[in-house]
């Protein structure tokens, strides 16, 4: 079983036409949308979140329930509102956010039992709550907890400008969290962000790394391999590294405890990077998924191919 444990939110995705943007709401935030994925290619999982007592929040438990996902473990709190993303894409389908999040209901996460944790393989941390200083606490303890349980900890940079304008402190509050991960994951531009040699520091940890159009790429035990991609126009990117990162995890957990070997981290990419890309064929992080028939005939249509 997969935990995963943060933000949940509505994407309001912005599109113009005839000079007037309107808004469309869709279910989103990243470990939301991970834990989604995972459901979606035939894991089991769990989330954790919190949302507000409010019709957005209502939305969010409605909609979760309606995929089939457990929804036991999302709080809604009676006197916060819930997260808005508003979200805004340009022709390739690449998005720019601006959020809706002053006190809001994640920034008080709900408690996570020893008893939940121990239930889990790998548990999934979310980095928005990384804005708030309690909140970095409670995603330490979490990861302490998971560790003295035996169990893997996996987190998503996701670095968001526009939740963390101090590009300093932010840099030194992820590393924390990074530090204490055993899976991780950057896009390219986060590799930037951290920087080349850092990234290279990270040798005790598989580290993925998504480059758009290019694929991805996995480094572990001192050895790396890039995965190239399927062709698709993209409509909306919302998500898509979500979707490649659950697919990646399900990989990696079906696996089990047998060891992490070359080809199981390239099958991990090359299932998370179809996931992904088809992802971005429609709009919103989640209503597009694609399920697990759908991705093994893409694998397999490479597989001939190659």
């Amino acid at each position: 079983m997969l935990l995963c444990i943060g933000e949940i939110l509505a994407d309001m995705i912005g599109e113009e036409k005839n000079g007037i943007i309107t808004y469309e709401r869709k279910a989103g935030g990243a470990p939301f949308n991970v834990a989604c994925a995972l459901n979606k290619f035939g894991s089991e999982v769990k989330f954790v979140g919190s949302v507000g007592d409010d019709l957005i929040g209502k939305f969010l438990i409605k909609y979760a329930g309606e995929l089939g996902m457990d929804t036991a473990h999302i709080k809604m709190d009676t006197g916060r509102n819930t997260t808005l993303a508003f979200v805004e894409l340009d022709e390739g389908g690449d998005r720019s956010f601006c959020f809706y999040r002053k006190g809001t209901a994640d920034y008080f996460m709900p408690e996570v039992s020893d008893e939940l944790i121990s239930k889990a393989d790998i548990v999934c941390i979310g980095s928005l709550m990384l804005s708030d200083a309690d909140c970095v606490e409670y995603a330490l303890d979490i990861i302490e907890r998971a560790h003295k349980l035996g169990k893997t900890v996996a987190f998503d940079v996701n670095y968001r400008t526009d939740i963390f304008r101090d590009k300093e402190s932010a840099v030194r509050t992820y590393k924390r969290i990074l530090a204490a991960a055993d899976i991780v994951k950057f896009s390219e531009d986060e590799v930037e962000t951290f920087t080349e040699d850092y990234v290279d520091s990270l040798t005790d940890k598989l580290v993925l790394i998504t480059l758009g159009k290019e694929g991805s790429e996995w480094r572990y035990d001192g050895k790396r391999n890039k995965m190239p991609t399927i062709t698709v126009k993209p409509i909306d990117t919302t998500g898509a590294g979500d979707a490649f990162f659950a697919g990646a995890l399900s990989v990696i957990d079906k696996n089990g405890k047998a060891p992490m070997t070359d080809d199981v981290l390239s099958f991990a990419l090359k299932f998370g990077n179809v996931a992904g890309a088809l992802n971005t064929t429609g709009r919103g992080a989640i209503d597009n998924l694609p399920d697990l028939d759908t991705i093994n005939k893409y694998i397999n249509k490479q597989g001939e191919e190659q």
